[in-house]
């Protein structure tokens, strides 16, 4: 309970993130049937969603530096806001153009409350990064299980999201803190980008990984129960809840036994557990192979992105080490956004189990990129 009460800020923003994502994930079969387009054309229009994350990621460590104490409660709340729309969207185009809002707001967001929980990390000597991204992915799942009793019982995607959102804002007040100030976002006079090094490079590439194969999973697996294996809306939205939910158990769980865990050990090993879960939904006959599939994926994957978002933390220089999480998380979330529509396009010219092979190929890339990422701290400046 010390840990949640010092990461309550954060831990409010990443669940808000995930009752958002959550819904949108489960919901998106009913919105890709009211605006009557193909995988592949709402791959397509789920791409500007990127482009708007990557303009905000890069202006958000300015934006926090000048909202100061109030930076993750605005960011927070503008989110919330913004989910509203694709959910009274009823034509592609006004999709599209709500998706942009969606992912300027969400790409502004993760950056900063990422830093936030870098800052509290170090400032008190803690590991948190685990326990917010575990809000993140209970929340998704008690979202995308929300959501798929709302579809059963007949509500659209115009009142999934508007009740999402609504919960959402009540999160948002939850991140307002008495000195909420992100240090270390600002650049320094003469040289903002002095002691920023390889390891955020490197970090946001497997960050980049983990996040494009498990937020492609979390929103084509509905679709991939429906559609490639025949499930109802409710067996559908159970996919991405059973992947999150055992992503949040795990980070959970592991909480305590990451700091004594070798971090490329932890790494690879996620991985490899998580390639093996994608292959077994893509290979799946049923909705219950397919979440067995989910489950595996969940476990291996809960552990790649918190530890890897520790390490660069961990390894910065003090003055920079908002800015190299900031860096990290830009690089990492071109496979948050990327993720789904490449997924979508695969999907659209040889099927989604396809698409979950590539998948699992990804995730394997871990294995070299984790080894690189411990060797280059010396590297970095004192």
């Amino acid at each position: 309970m010390a840990m949640l009460r010092i990461a309550r800020a954060p831990v409010a923003a990443f669940a808000a993130m995930g009752v958002l994502w959550g819904s949108f994930a489960a919901v998106l079969p009913g919105i890709k049937a009211g605006l009557g387009v193909a995988e592949a054309e709402l791959g397509l229009l789920l791409l500007g969603t990127s482009v708007a994350a990557v303009g905000t990621m890069l202006l958000a460590p300015a934006v926090g530096a000048a909202l100061g104490r109030v930076a993750l409660p605005v960011a927070a709340g503008a989110m919330a806001a913004a989910f509203v729309l694709p959910g009274q969207a009823g034509v592609p185009w006004a999709f599209a153009l709500a998706m942009l809002v969606c992912g300027a707001t969400t790409g502004l967001t993760d950056v900063l409350m990422n830093a936030r929980v870098a800052v509290l990390e170090n400032d008190r000597g803690l590991h948190l990064m685990n326990l917010c991204h575990a809000a993140y992915s209970l929340a998704y799942a008690g979202a995308a299980v929300g959501t798929g009793a709302l579809r059963a019982a007949g509500h659209g995607p115009g009142v999934v999201m508007t009740v999402a959102a609504g919960v959402t804002g009540l999160c948002a007040a939850l991140t307002l803190e008495r000195d909420g100030t992100i240090r270390g976002l600002a650049r320094p006079r003469g040289g903002g980008g002095a002691g920023l090094g390889l390891v955020p490079v490197i970090g946001g590439g497997i960050v980049l990984i983990a996040f494009m194969t498990e937020n492609a999973a979390e929103n084509w697996s509905a679709l991939h129960i429906e559609k490639t294996l025949g499930g109802s809306p409710a067996e559908g939205a159970m996919g991405p809840a059973a992947l999150a939910l055992t992503m949040g158990l795990a980070r959970l769980a592991g909480q305590g036994g990451v700091a004594r865990i070798a971090p490329v050990a932890l790494l690879s090993g996620g991985a490899l557990v998580a390639a093996t879960g994608a292959l077994v939904a893509a290979a799946a006959t049923g909705p219950a192979m397919a979440y067995a599939g989910f489950v595996v994926m969940g476990v291996g994957a809960s552990v790649i992105a918190p530890t890897a978002f520790s390490l660069v933390g961990r390894m910065a220089r003090p003055d920079a080490r908002a800015r190299a999480v900031a860096r990290a998380t830009l690089l990492g979330y071109f496979g948050y956004f990327f993720g789904p529509p490449a997924l979508g396009f695969l999907s659209g010219a040889f099927g989604l189990r396809v698409a979950f092979v590539f998948a699992a190929a990804l995730l394997l890339a871990v294995l070299a990129l984790a080894p690189l990422m411990v060797r280059a701290a010396p590297a970095r400046r004192p």
